[in-house]
């Protein structure tokens, strides 16, 4: 897909009129929403990058900020999960409700904390979402609702982050819908490696949310 036939703009999501960039490629499969981790943002070249790719599949990117600069004054807020999903769901419901963006299925792509306010927030719209990714995510925050996850989750992480390997491994045990975790060799927590983030992540994410708009879209 060439620049020329995408479409970026800048967005306030939601009832808090958070900062964001949507993203509009031609023909879009599906909506993958973003919940980026702690200290980051929709500024973020890292996220800005993967969403670039998962645009080249066809899928339009919601990529904004979880919080308020305000409220990141306050760093417990990086880790108030109930806050960061309830921006999740409002994102959701923000997305179904303008008219410039088609109904799609959506999906949830969140990395460290934002991976936990994902899940939450599938849990909390069954109907809504199709799928969740966690990249080098920390499911486990997501707590009592990973057994109440219905859409697939696909769990990504670096085999040298062996906490957050742990972790994930802990959490996979808890879920009840279909899941799979995969561990890419080499890696730490950021995907900092060369080559890493490019050739692992974005391409077993960006397949994932491929496949699974597709089935979403035959149901439709």
């Amino acid at each position: 897909m060439s620049d020329s036939t995408s479409c970026k703009r800048v967005v306030s999501v939601g009832s808090m009129g958070l900062e964001g960039f949507l993203r509009l490629p031609p023909d879009p499969l599906g909506l993958v929403i973003f919940a980026h981790g702690a200290g980051s943002s929709h500024l973020s070249l890292r996220n800005n990058f993967v969403a670039e790719e998962f645009e080249k599949r066809a899928i339009t990117i919601l990529l904004f900020d979880l919080l308020t600069e305000e409220e990141t004054q306050n760093h417990a807020n990086v880790f108030d999960i109930k806050l960061l999903s309830m921006r999740m769901v409002d994102a959701i419901f923000w997305s179904r409700a303008n008219s410039d963006i088609p109904a799609l299925p959506v999906g949830l792509f969140g990395s460290s904390t934002g991976a936990a306010a994902a899940l939450v927030a599938a849990a909390r719209t069954p109907s809504d979402v199709i799928t969740v990714v966690s990249r080098g995510g920390r499911p486990d925050l997501a707590d009592d609702a990973l057994p109440q996850v219905h859409a697939p989750v696909l769990l990504i992480a670096g085999r040298k982050d062996y906490p957050v390997v742990r972790l994930n491994e802990a959490a996979a045990e808890r879920l009840t819908c279909t899941w799979k975790l995969e561990v890419v060799d080499g890696a730490t927590h950021l995907f900092k490696e060369s080559g890493a983030l490019e050739q692992e992540v974005v391409s077993l994410a960006g397949a994932w949310f491929e496949t699974h708009s597709t089935k979403a879209e035959t149901r439709l």
